[in-house]
């Protein structure tokens, strides 16, 4: 039996339930550019009937993270150079202004949970460890205080999440120092530095689309 790449979820909140759980499968990569989706699949998974996980898939289709297909299947969007480099500069600009709103407005909790977070061996079973990156960057977003710009960044995360499926297979990506950005970005909110936070920022979603780059050519 395939291993699950959607874990069961609470069913005292169905609806929303379901939908976080995919949202999160999708954002850590678990699933690949032009995968077919299966909806008994992801209901069997879920522990759940077909239409709380149809409902959610429609906002998933939404949001850009599936798609239709002219067969009538349901697919995670393939791999589009062209996309990925719009990804990317989307990322590179709204990331920075979250950025900037959280350094205006973090306080000692915040930053102390970023140095957790960067204290957390940041490799699993050889490859980088998703779920602390993801959990990195949205704790940091999060005391942005943003109603509207988080959410278009969580949903560019959703679509760039097939990509990290790809970033994990490459060769370097066994090497990659997981946590060098992070701790200078945090280093530099702690003394202020927003332009060195910034650029750290900057390169560290550089490197991961830099990786997709090396595996397209």
């Amino acid at each position: 039996m395939d291993e699950a790449k959607v874990a069961r979820i609470d069913q005292s909140k169905l609806r929303e339930s379901v939908y976080e759980a995919l949202c999160d499968a999708f954002t850590r990569g678990a699933f690949a550019p032009g995968e077919v989706v299966s909806l008994r699949t992801l209901a069997d998974q879920l522990g759940t009937s077909l239409t709380p996980v149809r409902e959610a898939v429609r906002r998933l289709v939404a949001e850009g993270a599936l798609v239709d297909t002219p067969s009538r299947t349901l697919a995670v969007a393939p791999f589009d150079a062209g996309r990925m480099e719009e990804l990317k500069a989307a990322r590179l600009a709204l990331e920075a202004l979250l950025l900037d709103r959280a350094a205006a407005r973090i306080g000692a909790g915040t930053l102390a949970k970023l140095e957790d977070l960067v204290a957390t061996p940041g490799q699993r079973g050889g490859q980088p460890d998703l779920q602390l990156n993801h959990d990195f960057h949205f704790t940091l977003y999060g005391a942005a205080g943003s109603d509207v710009i988080l959410p278009v960044v969580r949903a560019l995360w959703l679509q760039y999440g097939a990509y990290l499926h790809l970033v994990v297979q490459t060769q370097a990506a066994a090497s990659v120092a997981e946590h060098e950005f992070h701790q200078r970005i945090v280093s530099a909110l702690k003394t202020g530095e927003i332009a060195a936070a910034q650029s750290a920022l900057r390169a560290d979603i550089e490197r991961s689309f830099g990786l997709l780059g090396e595996r397209d050519g």
